[in-house]
């Protein structure tokens, strides 16, 4: 190896937005990989390994404090080898990395600082560093000279820290297995959880407040299961403040990644497609059971954004790929949320006389509400007016909007992650029917086409994608959340091939991630090989953990062929993970959610020809009720059905399409009225 690889900023050559957004700094920035690690083997020299994203403010403000500063470059190049890191490129190794830090006492997030030695094992970290000493935290620069004295000169203990840090991932590699969850279990989850909601602005208590889709949704699912409209009534309070805060962009659609206060007003301006996905999902739902028109309009803005500003293209600049992008940045002209932001003297110049009626409602004055500037949002005004005035106010958004979109823009980061892609298209096959969209659907299969067809390699999925180069084989999370996608795509169109790639999928998932001795699934697959440790994980934060998932789309699986493996699989999942669930309030609603799936799933076959009139009708019905583990099939003939099926053999009545309802291997008595399969649905089978 050149003696001088360590002399330059090797960031040129990446693909990744946000290494890009670093290749002109000072420091002598290399990227996660066997160059960089053998390198610091030669030199001897600990590691300097910074992880962030591209829409991450304070991974911007660290960056222009001290990446850009020639001083602390010298300082970071003389001491580390230095490694830049897109966390949404190598979210196993960010996981890791996050973990080590928590089991260092400290609080993670981004930017994520950590020390390593050589071989990539960590020793020390932290998050953000000021490059001067503020906020309680030591400078970068003392941090820098410190960490390096000890690796240097303490080895010792740098090895105790080491060799305690790797013992540590590995028990947390290996969960404590239980039993099989009950419904008395998953009510009492569920019931800690409805303890933790904010019962004046919904979400869990206190700021920040992050939307937490994984949790609210496991509280909608415990309605479903047990009719307590407790449950219901936390989701729908937090859904309705989160539509009406400011954490949503009331002129362009979407949601932020998270309100910094405690009542939704101020967002971090980032939106993320993974959080909007969810999201989308769940307001599905809340319309379904309510048919309140806020769900309806903040899912149809939500997705006019996605379908306007999130579609990657194939070269910048080139026609759309079919694919969704990752992220906007919360910044723009070096300002967080200046994009987003207003004065009253901008809106009284352009909406003239409807300004004062627009100010009212959207809560515009001229001080402001943050930082002398108009966050627009309509939390002191939720209640929606007639439609008329409604009307009007659209019409000033719109005006708004045109003028917001003179603006410079902020960045976004176009990489294609089969991950969040499948979140995104599992929603969209979600939502096209009950909100009467039938372009989501064809989005939502321009996306999976896409994935399925640029994003594998001799059957194997990758994790990123973008302007033609395929990166970093795919992790458990994306074989989880694109077979997710793939059965939503069956049930929504009854296009049999969807689940034989679900299946195709579940089955490389199997002997790529399984653990064969305790169960569950490794997020990393059997052949990695640059990770001081392989996780096992079932903790949903911003997004759900595979493990979750797996065991929901095999319970799936399970229902949909009669297969037992497929049940054992599940099962043997659930219980890799069940000793642990009582530890901790948060961190496995995906689990408790899979239990439900796979032990009391309504299951719905219509016998009927997709396309026919009454069969459709039916079908319509169906997607009016709210039912998250709804296991859906339509065939032509009932004994297509698996022989296992409760409702194989039994057949349509006067030759009319006809829907029976299943829980276990009971079954109603034969439906063909629409209005009966809505109100059997929404009552017979819900409490």
């Amino acid at each position: 190896m050149p003696a001088n690889r360590a002399a330059a900023n090797l960031l040129s050559r990446e693909t990744s937005p946000y290494l890009l957004q670093h290749a002109d700094n000072p420091v002598h920035w290399m990227p996660w990989g066997e160059e960089a690690l053998a390198l610091a083997r030669e030199q001897n020299k600990p590691i300097l390994l910074s992880v962030g994203y591209a829409a991450c403010h304070w991974c911007h403000v660290m960056a222009h404090e001290s990446f850009e500063n020639p001083e602390i470059a010298a300082l970071m190049n003389r001491l580390f080898i230095n490694i830049k890191l897109d966390r949404e490129e190598r979210p196993d190794l960010d996981h890791l990395y996050q973990q080590a830090l928590a089991l260092l006492g400290e609080q993670g997030g981004w930017p994520l600082t950590m020390f390593l030695t050589p071989d990539g094992a960590p020793f020390w970290g932290g998050t953000y560093f000021p490059a001067e000493p503020r906020f309680g935290r030591p400078g970068f620069p003392q941090v820098l000279q410190a960490v390096s004295q000890a690796f240097h000169q303490r080895p010792e203990d740098v090895g105790q820290n080491v060799e305690a840090l790797k013992e540590a991932l590995t028990r947390m590699a290996s969960p404590a297995r239980g039993s099989l969850l009950t419904q008395k279990q998953r009510r009492a989850q569920a019931e800690r959880l409805l303890r933790e909601i904010d019962p004046l602005e919904g979400g869990l208590k206190g700021a920040p407040k992050f939307p937490q889709p994984v949790i609210l949704k496991l509280l909608w699912s415990a309605w479903t299961e047990s009719g307590d409209p407790r449950y219901r009534q936390a989701v729908e309070l937090t859904l309705r403040k989160m539509s009406q805060g400011g954490i949503y962009d009331h002129l362009g659609g979407g949601f932020a990644r998270y309100a910094t206060d405690a009542k939704w007003l101020v967002p971090h301006f980032e939106k993320m497609l993974y959080d909007n996905a969810q999201l989308l999902e769940l307001l599905t739902l809340a319309w379904q059971a309510t048919e309140d028109p806020l769900y309806a309009q903040r899912a149809k803005e939500t997705v006019d954004w996605v379908l306007r500003e999130m579609q990657a293209e194939t070269r910048p600049g080139g026609p759309a790929c079919g694919a969704f992008a990752s992220s906007l940045d919360a910044d723009s002209e070096g300002e967080e949320g200046r994009f987003y932001v207003w004065s009253e003297a901008e809106i009284d110049a352009l909406l003239g006389d409807n300004a004062a009626f627009f100010k009212e409602h959207y809560d515009v004055t001229s001080g402001g509400n943050w930082e002398g500037k108009v966050i627009l949002n309509r939390s002191q005004r939720p209640d929606s007016l007639d439609p008329t005035e409604e009307a009007v106010l659209a019409e000033a958004r719109q005006k708004l909007l045109s003028a917001r979109n003179k603006r410079s823009r902020p960045s976004w980061d176009d990489k294609v992650l089969a991950d969040w892609n499948g979140l995104m298209i599992a929603a969209l096959a979600q939502a096209t029917r009950p909100l009467e969209e039938p372009a989501w659907l064809t989005a939502a299969q321009e996306a999976f086409s896409f994935v399925s067809r640029e994003m594998q390699r001799d059957g194997r999925l990758f994790h990123s994608w973008r302007h033609g180069i395929l990166k970093h084989p795919g992790t458990l999370d994306d074989y989880a959340q694109m077979i997710r996608a793939a059965l939503a795509l069956d049930q929504a169109t009854s296009d049999r091939a969807y689940r034989v790639q679900a299946t195709t999928w579940a089955e490389t998932a199997l002997s790529l991630f399984w653990d064969d001795e305790q169960g569950g699934f490794f997020q990393t697959a059997e052949d990695a090989t640059d990770l001081v440790v392989r996780l096992k994980h079932a903790q949903d934060n911003a997004t759900p953990a595979g493990n979750g998932t797996m065991a929901e789309v095999m319970a799936r699986l399970w229902h949909l062929t009669g297969e037992t493996s497929w049940r054992d699989k599940a099962e043997a999942t659930i219980s890799a993970f069940s000793g642990e669930l009582d530890r901790s309030l948060f961190v496995y609603p995906g689990i408790f959610m899979a239990s439900q799936l796979l032990d009391n799933a309504p299951q719905l076959v219509v016998a009927g020809e997709r396309g026919e009139r009454r069969t459709e009708a039916l079908l319509d019905a169906a997607a009016r009720a709210s039912l998250p583990n709804l296991v859906l099939q339509v065939v032509e003939d009932s004994d297509l059905l698996p022989d296992t099926h409760p409702a194989a053999g039994k057949v349509q009545i006067a030759e009319e399409p006809t829907a029976y309802l299943c829980r276990g291997m009971t079954c109603s008595l034969p439906i063909t009225r629409p209005e009966d399969l809505l109100k059997s649905l929404r009552e017979g089978w819900v409490s």
